[in-house]
């Protein structure tokens, strides 16, 4: 029999523990020998110097374990906002996910963004409520947070408990058992608990929860249901059973308590990822895999991190493949890859986030095939004829979900690096589905980033991986420009020695942030598919330059009415024509900048609330919801991008280091500047 595989991603907002908590299951699964602390820069999970350095999980992290004869990958995911696309790309690869909630700060923004990913990517969910090991913070209160914030009832199945102000075991809801430390660290089962001073009450805790659990679960099961009406006791396994049919449903969620910096509750969490988290899907049997995430080495140049859907031995692979384990940043070769599994594989041809890798005229059999053949998209690929087809639920939708706010011009040092230069940044672009680089006429580019820790990465990648010494420019708002009229018709040709080209075109404003593109019947009729295509691409492309250099120009109507061309004429003629043709019609007069708005969530304790709100005040913020609790302030505001540049810095004086914050994009609004 085959052993089971589950895939799993770990997500929370920023420090709720979230890589703590990776490496209490590395060390419970005893794939590590001690816990490494994120604070020292020691975490296995966060390998790359800028992670280390920052105390932040920058790119998501693959390890693997063995727990209750399951085969589990674990992906760590960014929690910070910047990351966001990482975790987007890792749920595309799993069935389950643990959603760390710190008990310290209750339910916060990031955390309800994550849970909200979960739902939609319908990954199924197990919460874990941290840091109670100081007695100060409530689990009965992180509960009713959660359930009145995330909209789901938890379902509590592991219990703290305190001896003098400081955690010392765990009550396991299930197995109605506790469990403490041994030597080294490790929890484990305590045989002798039931004899304690105390037990009865830990007892009655125990009875408590599991009949809740009951309670819940009958509402999914009609056996349990019976029992429970005639008041007769349900025994684990069955309430197992009905668990497992809660924990597929929207209104509940299975929950577990405890600390990952002390080490709690950590072996009930892992034993509930092999109880409650679905098998692997059925792969069609002429998929190779799916491309789920891009890596690249200096030194080996581009992994590709891949999800197996078939069985194959080494030497059924196709020709020019190689698979690997990945476990941080190490590559460990493997002799076979299994269906549902996750590997390194280094390919043949270029692969894309989210793609699908075929096999064509296989037949999946336990001896070598001769005869496989793989396509890629469109085109023959040496050594092997194959296929890549994009998987429409994956890199599109991605992308599309992350606008790039900040814009940043980079140049080479040396004239003689432009070429590597510029591949190197289209691996990382391709890398990062919220990363887009655009270039210059003038021989340098502009860098489209989410934010400022992302831009930051990205050159310090640029130079640690790839060898590129280049300079950039101080980062600037990406705002949108709209056309405030109807402009043209404009003319324009182009011509290098016999080939001529020329066009007639207009615009009109639309609502929204769309692009139309209207072609004239008769140029429609006449010309052939890749003028066409031509044409539409060098369009969109000209409004990602915008009129006045501050961002795209959006909402725009084109109506191309003649275009004539010479055959033989060359592609880059047509961008060139179309460009002039969009810089004659459309003046700096006829265009209107809108900038960009963020809402702004923190907390901070009150003796901090004055300066803190005076300080949002005073970047032209304004403040929507005040709340507190007494001990703790909360606000939500409402500033423009430009005037929260450096807001870590500024907010972490004022606060001496005790505010939390997280932004998002509002919208754009008219600029008044």
């Amino acid at each position: 029999m085959k052993q089971p595989i589950r895939n799993i991603a770990i997500l929370a907002h920023v420090d709720a523990g979230k890589t703590t908590l990776s490496e209490r299951i590395l060390f419970a699964a005893g794939e590590i020998h001690r816990p490494g602390r994120v604070e020292d820069g020691l975490a296995t999970m966060d390998y790359m110097p800028e992670e280390k350095e920052r105390g932040i999980t920058i790119e998501s992290g693959v390890a693997h374990f063995e727990w209750k004869n399951t085969w589990f990958n674990f992906i760590d995911t960014p929690g910070h906002v910047d990351f966001g696309a990482e975790v987007d790309m890792a749920l595309t690869a799993v069935e389950g996910a643990v959603l760390v909630v710190s008990a310290a700060s209750g339910v916060e923004t990031q955390t309800v963004a994550s849970f909200r990913k979960l739902r939609e990517s319908r990954v199924r969910t197990i919460l874990f409520v941290n840091k109670l090991d100081n007695p100060d913070y409530s689990l009965d209160e992180t509960l009713i947070n959660i359930e009145e914030t995330l909209g789901v009832r938890p379902v509590l199945m592991s219990v703290p408990q305190f001896k003098n102000g400081k955690m010392c075991g765990m009550l396991d809801v299930l197995s109605q058992s506790r469990l403490v430390h041994s030597e080294s660290g490790a929890e484990v089962l305590d045989d002798g608990w039931e004899s304690d001073a105390g037990a009865a009450e830990e007892r009655a805790l125990l009875k408590k929860y599991y009949d809740e659990a009951v309670e819940f679960a009958s509402n999914f099961d009609d056996e349990i249901l019976s029992l429970a009406l005639e008041n007769k006791p349900v025994p684990p396994k069955m309430l197992l059973r009905g668990l497992k049919a809660l924990a597929a449903s929207d209104e509940y969620v299975v929950c577990y308590a405890g600390s990952a910096l002390e080490g709690f509750g950590v072996r009930s969490l892992v034993t509930a990822l092999s109880f409650f988290l679905p098998e692997v899907p059925t792969f069609d049997e002429n998929e190779l895999g799916q491309v789920v995430r891009l890596r690249h080495f200096r030194g080996i140049g581009e992994i590709s991190l891949f999800r197996s859907h078939v069985d194959l031995l080494r030497r059924d692979w196709p020709t020019g493949f190689e698979f690997s384990r990945l476990k941080a940043n190490m590559l460990l070769p493997v002799d076979e890859i299994r269906a549902g599994d996750i590997y390194a594989m280094r390919s043949p041809f270029e692969t894309e986030l989210g793609q699908v890798i075929y096999l064509d005229g296989r037949e999946m059999r336990g001896e070598s095939a001769p005869g496989l053949s793989l396509r890629a998209e469109g085109e023959a690929i040496s050594n092997a004829v194959g296929s890549a087809a994009p998987n429409g639920n994956a890199t599109p939708s991605i992308s599309e979900n992350y606008l790039p706010l900040l814009q940043t011009r980079v140049e080479c040092v040396r004239t003689e690096d432009y070429a590597h230069v510029e591949r190197s940044l289209s691996v990382l672009a391709r890398m990062d589905p919220s990363f887009r680089v655009q270039k210059d006429d003038g021989g340098f580019w502009y860098l489209h980033t989410v934010g400022e820790v992302q831009l930051d990465v990205l050159l310090a990648r640029l130079k640690r991986e790839f060898g590129c010494e280049v300079r950039a420019g101080s980062p600037e708002v990406r705002w949108q420009e709209r056309l405030c009229r109807e402009v043209g018709p404009a003319e324009n040709t182009f011509q290098i020695g016999p080939h001529k080209m020329s066009i007639s075109i207009s615009a009109s404003p639309l609502d929204g942030d769309a692009h139309d593109i209207r072609l004239s019947a008769e140029f429609m009729e006449s010309a052939p598919r890749e003028i066409l295509a031509g044409v539409r691409s060098a369009l969109l492309e000209s409004t990602e330059v915008g009129v006045l250099g501050k961002g795209p120009l959006v909402g725009v109507r084109f109506e191309v009415h003649r275009f004539e061309w010479t055959e033989g004429a060359l592609p880059p003629m047509i961008k060139k024509c179309c460009a002039d043709a969009v810089a004659k019609l459309v003046k700096p007069a006829d265009v209107q900048l809108y900038e960009p708005v963020m809402e702004l969530s923190l907390e901070c304790p009150v003796n901090f609330a004055g300066l803190v709100t005076g300080d949002i005040q005073a970047r032209d913020g304004r403040v929507k919801e005040i709340e507190g609790d007494g001990k703790t302030h909360f606000l939500k505001a409402d500033v423009p991008l430009r005037k929260i540049f450096g807001y870590a810095t500024g907010v972490r004086s004022i606060s001496k280091g005790t505010a939390l914050y997280s932004m998002k994009l509002l919208g754009y609004r008219p600029a008044t500047i």
